[in-house]
């Protein structure tokens, strides 16, 4: 797929070229060619409070070639940067799939293959981009399409303008690449954007037509939200100045998703700087929301031993330190219980619709 050439092009060919010099310099000075790769992890990220994002640190790790455990990763991080390269030069975006196979083969008079699998080949990339600080749309590389959105809002995708309005109950799929080269937004009439973590309840808010009744941009990432979708959302915060409101189930997985959209990642602490949206607000679903909905302890499930460590993993994060969110959770880790969106379907299929949300947003409901 042929790219619309970014003002950044050469710049980011310039770096790529750079991890070669680094290979040549060292074997012309007989020295172990080193690369210097930002730890992406807890430990090296910190949480700005006042900005209200996740950044990353300054910790790095030397991967070098001489060392018999890092040869490996050391020589796929190479060939992963030179396949960049090529698509930098031929102005091409591909997939994540894709560049695993072009750097996928067995090594010569041997029988190791440089790539057995594609979960080895995609953390270089994010690799790559950190220690380039290069975006990977800057690397012209795609995800698949995992999101869906529909609304009040026109697109111009490729010269084609789309009207979110008239695509039916299915929505426009959204692109992992969205940004202005890419998409143009031409048009935005909303109030606010709904991200949802489910399609499930994205397809019954919009075949119940909620966006229409209530003018919003209703928004799914399908679970933990793509790039594309957090990016997206971001963009219609930051253009249009629209409220951010985030439909999540009451679990540790959920309040993590969350967290996501509103600090950023860790593993992708340097992406919060475009993604991350500060202001963002948790609409549910909460501890106290069976209760007060009416909700039957029967359509909850136990927590898990998985589910209470990784619930009080969170609680030490510095992003949920505030009381109302140590609160949160310690009525989740108390009832024992978690509760999955689709469990308001136990008082009507039309319920998320039309009084749950509707309750939520009249009452200003939610979590900061």
């Amino acid at each position: 797929m042929a790219a619309k050439k970014p003002k950044n092009n050469g710049v980011v060919e310039k770096k790529l070229i750079g991890i070669a010099d680094i290979v040549i310099g060292a074997a012309q000075r007989s020295q172990d060619p080193a690369l210097a790769i930002p730890v992406r992890s807890l430990a090296n990220v910190n949480f700005n409070a006042k900005r209200g994002i996740i950044e990353m640190g300054k910790r790095k790790q030397a991967r070098t070639f001489f060392n018999v455990g890092m040869a490996k990763k050391f020589m796929q991080t190479v060939m992963v940067a030179d396949a960049l390269a090529e698509l930098q030069r031929a102005n091409l975006t591909t997939s994540l799939r894709e560049i695993y196979y072009r750097t996928k083969h067995t090594i010569k008079n041997s029988n190791e293959n440089t790539f057995d699998d594609q979960n080895e080949s995609d953390p270089l990339i994010e690799d790559l981009e950190v220690t380039l600080e290069a975006l990977r749309e800057e690397l012209h590389v795609r995800a698949e399409n995992r999101g869906t959105v529909v609304g009040p809002m026109t697109i111009v995708d490729d010269g084609d303008r789309v009207d979110c309005t008239k695509l039916g109950n299915g929505g426009y799929s959204v692109p992992s690449i969205v940004e202005p080269e890419y998409i143009q937004i031409a048009k935005c009439s909303a109030d606010f954007v709904l991200l949802v973590e489910k399609g499930t309840q994205w397809n019954r808010l919009s075949e119940d037509k909620f966006w229409r009744r209530y003018n919003c941009i209703l928004l799914t990432g399908n679970g933990q939200p793509p790039r594309g979708v957090r990016r997206l959302a971001r963009r219609l915060h930051e253009d249009y100045k629209l409220p951010v409101y985030v439909l999540v189930d009451n679990d540790p997985w959920g309040y993590y998703i969350y967290s996501v959209i509103k600090q950023g990642s860790i593993n992708l602490a340097f992406e919060s700087e475009r993604m991350a949206i500060p202001k963002a607000k948790f609409i549910g679903f909460s501890s106290a929301d069976p209760e007060r909905y009416g909700l039957p302890r029967n359509v909850g499930i136990k927590l898990n031993d998985k589910d209470i460590n990784r619930a009080k993993e969170l609680m030490k994060y510095k992003w949920f330190q505030k009381k109302e969110w140590q609160n949160e959770i310690k009525g989740m880790l108390t009832s024992g219980l978690k509760f999955e969106l689709d469990a308001l379907a136990n008082k009507d299929f039309q319920y998320l619709t039309n009084t749950y949300l509707p309750r939520k947003l009249k009452d200003k409901d939610w979590l900061d």
